[in-house]
């Protein structure tokens, strides 16, 4: 596996906070974009695309099951 993949952190807007909070998720650039999130462009890392699932995120069980690091 390569790290090939760009993702990010994807955030939203807490409204009680008035800032922006992490999701817990990272995420393509599409898939945040699309569900209305915003990107933490800070967070740019890689990660084999095999780790994308069906809605543009990073499957967490791969993540764990197969502990390679997303490298930043």
């Amino acid at each position: 596996m390569t790290n090939d993949t760009a993702v990010f952190d994807a955030l939203r807007f807490d409204p009680q906070l008035g800032e922006k909070v992490s999701t817990g998720r990272m995420g393509t650039r599409q898939a945040i974009a699309r569900d209305g999130l915003d990107i933490d462009a800070d967070t740019l890392a890689y990660c084999p695309h095999e780790w994308i699932d069906a809605s543009g995120y990073v499957d967490l069980e791969l993540a764990r099951k197969f502990r390679h690091p997303i490298v930043l």
